[in-house]
């Protein structure tokens, strides 16, 4: 019992210590992220004036005064941090000047949903994948995957979105191509409305796993293949063990492990991973958010949705170190 108190104990003092530490290194990535978006050439003024022959130099510089870039970068950095303190975007510089922080509750939970569904379709099916390739190491199973793999790398995104759309939604008339709700679908009944939105996530999910399926699954064969050559796995063969308890109890454990920190880094990709599909299958997303506001150099909205991808980048490295003392028991924190 004390053991175990005082790992938690542990456990908790390293916890802490990093959550602290990710305090200083978010101040920095905002700090540089800041200072990059301001310097690219063209700013959010431009859009209003630079085609417009009767706007003058002084309606310019009101412009500028009215958004705040009239003053040095670091005090507009200074303003900008002190409103993030209290979870404050500020207001977008789109013509609608809605608060940045609700223009991100609106899109979030779409994009949220259609990678959640896809990262777990890729997990169910890449690691199967992934470990009976590389206990059939040879097999046809084994070729077939590996030309997969290669082509799931090789195909291009939005050319595979646009073959699926052209088959399935314009010839097949099976799924719909753009979207995430039909006209109908308010007058739809409540099993009506899951199956319609289901029909429209389909194209997107799997889209978004296609690269994924193919990159696990071949991370997960090299991972096991190297496990299953080491001493320990030949002794368990020799005890008399089944062939599946050393594969998926001892082998599967270690082999998990590079890919749980792969899935830590997958956690950003929640956000702001998902620019071309959503712009191909128009599904207003965080996606299709963020292209809008570079295009349109809304520099609120572009640092709120930056800021948003910096602490998943860093609770997933957190994430991934838990996984990794959970997932094997020598791993201590020291």
């Amino acid at each position: 019992m004390d053991g175990n108190r005082a790992k938690l104990h542990t456990m908790i003092a390293y916890l802490s210590k990093r959550l602290v530490g990710m305090i200083p290194l978010l101040l920095g990535i905002t700090l540089i992220s800041f200072m990059v978006i301001h310097l690219a050439p063209g700013e959010p003024t431009g859009l209003a004036t630079d085609l417009n022959p009767k706007i003058t130099a002084e309606v310019r510089q009101r412009l500028r005064a009215y958004y705040g870039l009239d003053k040095p970068l670091i005090v507009q950095y200074g303003l900008w941090l002190k409103r993030v303190v209290f979870l404050n975007f500020g207001n977008s510089f789109a013509p609608d000047g809605r608060p940045v922080i609700d223009k991100i509750k609106e899109r979030i939970p779409i994009t949220v949903t259609i990678n959640v569904l896809s990262l777990i379709l890729i997990i169910l099916v890449s690691l199967p994948i992934g470990i009976y390739s590389a206990t059939h190491k040879g097999s046809l199973f084994d070729h077939a995957s590996t030309l997969f793999v290669f082509i799931g790398f090789a195909v291009p995104t939005f050319w595979l979105a646009l073959l699926c759309m052209m088959l399935f939604g314009v010839h097949l008339h099976w799924l719909p191509i753009s979207g995430l709700r039909s006209m109908s679908y308010p007058h739809l009944s409540a099993m009506g409305k899951f199956w319609d939105l289901t029909k429209h996530l389909l194209l997107p999910v799997l889209i978004s796993a296609f690269g994924g399926l193919a990159g696990f699954s071949r991370y997960m064969r090299s991972n096991m293949l190297e496990v299953i050559r080491q001493d320990y796995i030949t002794t368990a063969r020799a005890k008399g063990l089944s062939e599946w308890r050393v594969i998926y109890v001892h082998a599967f454990r270690n082999a998990l492990l590079p890919i749980i920190t792969i899935l830590g880094f997958s956690i950003p990709g929640l956000i702001g991973g998902s620019v071309i599909f959503e712009t191909i299958f128009a599904i207003p997303g965080m996606g299709q958010l963020f292209y809008n506001g570079v295009m349109a150099r809304d520099y609120p909205l572009i640092m709120g949705m930056l800021v948003i991808g910096a602490v998943l980048t860093l609770l997933g490295n957190l994430i991934a170190d838990i996984s990794y003392a959970l997932a094997d028991p020598r791993i201590r924190v020291s």
